[in-house]
């Protein structure tokens, strides 16, 4: 079982309608593609600053095969949409885990 970590500390004035956005239409895009198994949004706490609010939502899939899958295929069209609404908002860094 592998773990799709996405950590995004998102600026306090859209921190709202990005959680909303999340919830509503990335999160379910992204378990539409029928590569992930289940998800999970986090709030990291203690890591609130002046630049914004930092959460992690993790996929889990598989295998690697299953998420060099979704890389290849829609990984690249999803984050696209998340930049252009969020624009320089954000700040994201990706990490795969693996299961032990």
């Amino acid at each position: 079982m592998l773990i799709y970590n996405v950590t995004i500390k998102i600026d306090h004035d859209l921190h709202e309608d990005w959680l909303r956005w999340m919830r509503e239409v990335h999160i379910p895009d992204v378990m539409a593609t029928g590569l992930f198994e289940s998800h999970r949004l986090c709030k990291v706490l203690g890591d609130e600053d002046a630049q914004g609010i930092t959460y992690a939502i993790q996929y889990a899939c598989p295998d690697l095969e299953t998420f060099l899958l979704y890389q290849q295929q829609h990984a690249a069209r999803l984050q696209a949409k998340h930049a252009a609404r969020y624009r320089d908002k954000y700040v994201a860094f990706r990490t795969l885990l693996e299961v032990v």
